[in-house]
C-alpha cells in the first residue's frame, strides 16, 4: 500500500521538487527585471505586475484547481498544472512586448495556483499518517525556490547563458518537465471519480463556514506580512536614513523563511492545529513588525527576521491543515477556499499600503494595513484551533 512508502526517498524528492516549482519560476523575474525592462521597453507598472499578477492568479485560480482535482484526480491535476506552469514560464522567454509577457505570466500563475490546491490532497493520499511532515517537506522546497531564484540567478545562471534573460528563464523552467515525468512515473492512484459521482461531487469551497474564513485570514496574515515587508522594507529604511542596511535586511528577512522550513520539519507534527503555537507565532510577528517599524539599526533588522521566521512557520502549519481536517474529497475545496482568501489579502493589502505611503509621504504607514490584518488573525487562530479539535474528534469517533 502507498502509505507504507509515505516517506520513501522517492516520495520525499517528488514532494520537495513539486514545492520548489511553486515559487522558483515565479520569483526568478525579480533579479532579471532590469534586463527584461530594457529589452522589452517595460514600464515600472508592468514590472510590478510581473510580481503581483501571479499572486492574483494564486487567489483566483485556487477554486478552478479544486474543480480540476474533482474531475481528473489529484496526481493528474498536479502533473497538468506543473506542465501548464512550465509552458507559461517558457513562453515568457519568447515574448516581444508587455502584453504577451503578462499573458504568459498569467498562464504560469494559473498553473501554480492549481498545483498549490492539489498538493494538500496529494499529501493526504501519499502520506496519510504524516501530513504535517510531508507538508513541511514540500514547503521547504517552496521556500528554497525563493532563495535559489534570488541568490543564484545573477551570479551563476546568467553568466552561463551569456547574460541572456530569455535563456535564463528556460534554464530555470525546463527541469520542471522532469519533475512532471517523475510524478507520472510514480504510478499513484489518481482518485478519479466515476462520471455519475462527479456530478454530485462537491468541489466548491463552502464560504459559509467560519473555519474557511479563519484559515484564509491566518494564511493572509502570513503572506501579507511577508510580501508587504519585502515590498516596503526599502521605503522604511530609507525614510529613517538607513538605506545602507537594505541588502542585509532583505537577506536576513528572506533567509528566515528557510530556517522556518527546517524548524517546521521538527515541530510541525507537534504544533499542527494547536491554538497556542499559532497564537504565539502571530503575536511575535506583530511585535517584530512594530519593532522593525519603530526601531533602528540591526535590532530592527533582527525584529524583521523574527517576523519572517514566525510567519513562515505559520504558513507551513496552515497549509498542512486541509489534509488533516477534511475528509478526502473535501481537502482540495477547503485548501482552495483558504488560498483564495489568503492570497486575495496578500494581493490587495500591500497595494493599500502603497496608497497610504503615496498620500502621506511617511513610509511607516505601509505597516498599518499589514498590522490590521495580523490583529484580525489573532481571534482567527482560536477559531482554527477549535475547528481542528472538532475535526479530529469526529474522525476518532
Amino acid at each position: 500500500m502507498l502509505h507504507r512508502l509515505s516517506l520513501s526517498l522517492r516520495t520525499i524528492l517528488l514532494l520537495w521538487f513539486s514545492g520548489l516549482y511553486l515559487r522558483l519560476m515565479l520569483l526568478v523575474t525579480a533579479p532579471l527585471g532590469p534586463r527584461m525592462a530594457e529589452d522589452l521597453g517595460l514600464s515600472a507598472t508592468v514590472m510590478g505586475m510581473l510580481t503581483t499578477l501571479p499572486v492574483l492568479m494564486l487567489a483566483s485560480g485556487a477554486i478552478a484547481g479544486a474543480w480540476v482535482v474533482a474531475r481528473l484526480g489529484v496526481r493528474t491535476t498536479l502533473i497538468f498544472a506543473l506542465l501548464l506552469a512550465v509552458a507559461g514560464s517558457i513562453a515568457r522567454a519568447g515574448t516581444d512586448g508587455a502584453l504577451t509577457l503578462l499573458l504568459a505570466t498569467a498562464v504560469m500563475g494559473l498553473g501554480i495556483a492549481a498545483m498549490q490546491t492539489s498538493l494538500p490532497s496529494l499529501v493526504r493520499q501519499w502520506t496519510p499518517g504524516r501530513v504535517a511532515l510531508a507538508t513541511a517537506i514540500y514547503m521547504n522546497g517552496l521556500l528554497m525556490g525563493e532563495v535559489l531564484a534570488a541568490g543564484l540567478t545573477l551570479p551563476l545562471v546568467l553568466p552561463l547563458t551569456g547574460d541572456s534573460w530569455r535563456l535564463t528563464l528556460m534554464v530555470w523552467s525546463l527541469p520542471g518537465l522532469l519533475v512532471a515525468a517523475a510524478l507520472y512515473g510514480m504510478g499513484a492512484p489518481t482518485s478519479r471519480l466515476p462520471r455519475a459521482e462527479q456530478q454530485r461531487h462537491h468541489w466548491l469551497p463552502d464560504f459559509r463556514q467560519p473555519v474557511v474564513w479563519a484559515m484564509g485570514l491566518v494564511v493572509g496574515m502570513s503572506s501579507t506580512l511577508f510580501f508587504g515587508l519585502n515590498a516596503y522594507m526599502a521605503n522604511v529604511l530609507q525614510d529613517r536614513g538607513e538605506g545602507h542596511l537594505l541588502a542585509s535586511g532583505l537577506l536576513l528577512f528572506n533567509s528566515a523563511q528557510v530556517v522556518a522550513s527546517f524548524l517546521a520539519l521538527r515541530y510541525a507534527g507537534r504544533w499542527l492545529g494547536q491554538t497556542s503555537p499559532l497564537l504565539t507565532l502571530t503575536l511575535v510577528s506583530i511585535g517584530g513588525t512594530l519593532l522593525f517599524g519603530f526601531g533602528s539599526g540591526w535590532w530592527a533588522l533582527w525584529a524583521a527576521f523574527a517576523t519572517s521566521l514566525c510567519v513562515g512557520i505559520v504558513l507551513i502549519l496552515m497549509v498542512s491543515l486541509p489534509a488533516a481536517m477534511a475528509v478526502a474529497d473535501r481537502t482540495a475545496p477547503l485548501a482552495a477556499g483558504m488560498f483564495t482568501i489568503g492570497y486575495a489579502l496578500s494581493f490587495g493589502v500591500p497595494l493599500l499600503s502603497g496608497t497610504l505611503v503615496d498620500h502621506t509621504g511617511v513610509a511607516n504607514w505601509a505597516l498599518a494595513p499589514l498590522l490590521a490584518v495580523a490583529l484580525l488573525a489573532v481571534p482567527a487562530c482560536a477559531v482554527v484551533g477549535h475547528q481542528y479539535r472538532l475535526a479530529r474528534y469526529r474522525t476518532e469517533v
